[in-house]
């Protein structure tokens, strides 16, 4: 694309509905977003039928180039496809948000081409010899979140396509122009049919998720969305990866360093401001640093800048729609109703454009009040007093999702001890939501099932097949 102007102008509809989407931090529109039917979406998937098989029979070698020179494509239209991200989700461009994205879709792209998956001797005696290989689903249907759309939606196609499928993607209807753009940059260096991205409303998620033609579904976002998609499945017997709901946890050992560690906290909790699955969303502080670390932490989050995304000095951004700041006002309301200290934040400017809740930490806060126990999914972190590990990990593991966790510590292996005891598909030491194309990632318990990335993230977008003799 030769600029922004003429990648929008490549999504912009010349016929058919349309609805605006709005600018999260000034109100002003951004763009036209097609609305599309469920018959579009019919369409969409007859595309998919007729490009997938030559795609699959490309083998891996040539599917693989193609993921390259589409990760190229990505980074021509970076500073573009960086600002449309902005403008739509609120993110700023700097910090670990929309450059920062785009740049993972790159990196993402290259490391899903770059990753081997060759078949699998399982046994081999000198009587049987049998070989595990992974075989082309057909069309997967992802469905991906308005908080990293971009991103997110890279996961799920990449390793889609490598393993020999064909996608169809259902945008969050709140961030669709970032998903058509990055989809149109993609489509550059793709046969065509191949991915396509239908932009419609819940009626079109939920036909995705029936059809008889999908033979897996890719879905981030809530539980309670999981959960339908798992029962709407049942009658195809679909395959799912299912990246849910997280309320994570993190627990800072007696041993820690305040001043050390506040930097990794503050961006474990307020990357994206906040609006991360995997984000730090509840902090167990041991009695003995508690008030050392609220004040470090409380340092740190006053001086990151929050404000529109198109202003460089940026590093937080509005919420991204309404409904989401609405959630974390009446949590952070009912935790200064309850007697809880507000360290800082929690006062947002009223009569301002634009859904920004300020940077908001949390303190003297019981366990049970609503702003532990519900995800907030916004720039707002309780901190927790703990006395015991024991009694820190049993708060800890004492909801019903396990999406992350942390443990934060001088001591590895003391950090490890505590890490194995905690219910979370990813625990990471000294850091927290950092996640690697080489690595697996996936949840426990009702954050969902499934793995992704590397090479369990491939196997996981294709149909095992052993065989014998």
């Amino acid at each position: 694309m030769e600029s922004y102007d003429a990648l929008l102008a490549s999504i912009t509809p010349t016929a058919g509905e349309t609805r605006t989407i709005f600018d999260p931090a000034t109100g002003t529109a951004v763009g036209e977003a097609p609305v599309h039917t469920v018959e579009d979406l019919q369409a969409a998937i007859d595309a998919a039928q007729a490009a997938q098989p030559a795609w699959a029979a490309a083998g891996h070698d040539a599917r693989s180039a193609a993921l390259l020179k589409a990760a190229d494509a990505v980074e021509r239209s970076a500073e573009e496809l960086a600002r449309l991200l902005s403008r739509e989700q609120g993110k700023p461009l700097n910090g670990p948000n929309a450059r920062f994205e785009v740049g993972a879709c790159a990196a993402w792209l290259r490391a899903t081409a770059a990753t081997p998956l060759d078949a699998e001797t399982v046994v081999d005696d000198g009587e049987t010899r049998a070989e595990l290989h992974y075989r082309p689903i057909g069309v997967v249907g992802a469905i991906g979140p308005w908080n990293w759309p971009m991103m997110i939606t890279v996961w799920q196609i990449a390793p889609a396509l490598r393993m020999g499928n064909a996608v169809v993607v259902k945008p969050s209807e709140y961030t669709p122009l970032s998903v058509l753009a990055l989809a149109a940059v993609i489509n550059e260096e793709l046969p065509q049919g191949l991915l396509t991205v239908i932009s419609g409303g819940r009626d079109v998620g939920e036909a995705l998720a029936t059809h008889p033609a999908i033979g897996k579904v890719m879905f981030t976002g809530s539980t309670a969305t999981g959960k339908a998609i798992i029962r709407s499945s049942a009658d195809t017997v679909k395959r799912l990866t299912l990246e849910l709901g997280g309320n994570d946890a993190g627990i800072v050992l007696p041993d820690a360093d305040p001043a050390a560690i506040a930097e990794g906290l503050f961006w474990g909790a307020f990357i994206n401001t906040g609006q991360t699955c995997a984000a730090l969303k509840r902090l167990y502080v041991h009695d003995s640093l508690y008030e050392a670390v609220c004040t470090e932490l409380t340092a740190v989050a006053a001086a990151m800048p929050m404000g529109v995304g198109l202003d460089e000095g940026n590093v937080l951004g509005p919420l991204q729609n309404r409904q989401q700041f609405d959630i974390v006002a009446r949590l952070v309301d009912a935790a200064r109703d309850s007697g809880a200290r507000i360290l800082l934040g929690g006062n947002p400017e009223t009569g301002q454009p634009g859904n920004f809740y300020p940077t908001t930490l949390v303190a003297d806060i019981d366990n049970d009040n609503p702003l532990v126990a519900e995800e907030q999914f916004g720039p707002a972190l309780p901190i927790i007093r703990y006395s015991s590990v024991d009694q820190a990990v049993a708060m800890a593991n004492a909801l019903d999702v396990g999406l992350g966790a942390s443990v934060w510590s001088t001591d590895l292996d003391a950090a490890r001890q505590v890490a194995a005891r905690l219910e979370a598909g990813t625990v990471w030491i000294n850091k927290h939501g950092a996640v690697d194309p080489r690595i697996p990632f996936g949840g426990a318990k009702q954050s969902g099932y499934g793995l992704e990335f590397g090479a369990e993230g491939l196997k996981a977008l294709g149909v095992p097949q052993v065989i014998n003799g």
